[in-house]
C-alpha cells in the first residue's frame, strides 16, 4: 500500500524507537521522509537504512526546543524536497519523579521538549503545510495526556495533556486551510527502553494494566500515524487516537 506517494514527511525524534519505525512505515507508504533528531549518528543511519530499502530519506539535525533550528530544518526541507505535507511531532522525554522530587529545571526541560517543541513545530511549519493543500499533522501525546497515570511524572503529564488540547485548538484554526491536525496516544509500548524491565514487577504491572494483556509494538503506533497522514483520514481532524490496548477504556 502506497498511500503517501509524492508527499514529504518531517518526523521529529526519528533516530530510534517509535520515531524510527514511523519513518520506515511512512517511507514504505511512498513518502519522502525527513528524519530529524539530535542523535546525529543514529539519525543518519536511519535515513541510510530507508534509502537502502528503496525509499527517499534525508537526515536533518533538529533540537525541537530551538526555534532557529526549526526554521533551518524547514528551509532545508523546502530547498531539497520542495514541499512539506506531513509533520509528525514525536520527539519526547519522560521521567518518573513525583511533584516533590521534580525540580524547576527538570520541569522546564520536559515541558520544553514535549510541549513547546510541538508548538514550535506547528508554528514554524505552518506556511509550508498550508501550501501543500492536503497536509496532515500528527502530534504524539500519550495515555498520560488524558489520565493521571500513577501520580508521578507531573511535567510529562502536563505537557502531554497540553499537546492533546493544543492539537484540537490548531485543528479548528486550520480546518478550512487544508491541514488536518490529530493526536496519537500510545499506551505502554515495547521499545528498547522498556526491555530492561522484562521479568520485573514494572513489566508485569504494565501488562496487567493493559486490558489486552500485552504491551504494544512500535509498528502499531506507526500504523496509526500512517492512517492519519493519509487520505483515508481525510475527514478526521481534531481527534485523538488511542493505541493503548484498552487502557483508557477502563
Amino acid at each position: 500500500m502506497e498511500r503517501l506517494q509524492e508527499r514529504v514527511a518531517l518526523i521529529t525524534g526519528a533516530a530510534s524507537g517509535i520515531g524510527r519505525v514511523t519513518a520506515e512505515r511512512l517511507a514504505d507508504e511512498g513518502a519522502t521522509v525527513v528524519v530529524s533528531d539530535v542523535q546525529d549518528e543514529a539519525g543518519e543511519e536511519t535515513a541510510a537504512a530507508i534509502r537502502d530499502a528503496g525509499g527517499d530519506a534525508l537526515y536533518v539535525h533538529l533540537d525541537v526546543t530551538d526555534e532557529a533550528g526549526w526554521q533551518a530544518a524547514v528551509e532545508r526541507v523546502l530547498a531539497e524536497r520542495g514541499r512539506l505535507d506531513i509533520l509528525v511531532n514525536n520527539a519526547g522525554l519522560g521521567d518518573l519523579a513525583t511533584i516533590e522530587e521534580t525540580s524547576l529545571v527538570d520541569w522546564e526541560r520536559t515541558v520544553a521538549i514535549d510541549q513547546t517543541g510541538v508548538f514550535l513545530g506547528m508554528k514554524t511549519c505552518a506556511e509550508a503545510l498550508k501550501s501543500s493543500g492536503n497536509a496532515s499533522v500528527i502530534n504524539i501525546s500519550s495515555i498520560f495526556g488524558t489520565s493521571g497515570g500513577f501520580g508521578t511524572s507531573p511535567a510529562y503529564h502536563a505537557a502531554k495533556g497540553a499537546v492533546r488540547t493544543l492539537t484540537k485548538n490548531v485543528a479548528l484554526h486550520w480546518a478550512t486551510e487544508g491541514v488536518r491536525v490529530n493526536s496519537v496516544h500510545p499506551g505502554f509500548i515495547r521499545t528498547p527502553i522498556l526491555d530492561q524491565a522484562k521479568g520485573t514487577d514494572v513489566w508485569d504491572a504494565m501488562t496487567a494494566m493493559t486490558p489486552m494483556g500485552r504491551l504494544g509494538e512500535p509498528h502499531e503506533i506507526a500504523a496509526a500515524v500512517a492512517y492519519l497522514a493519509s487520505d483515508d483520514a481525510s475527514f478526521v481532524t481534531g481527534s485523538e487516537l488511542y493505541v493503548d490496548g484498552g487502557f483508557i477504556a477502563r
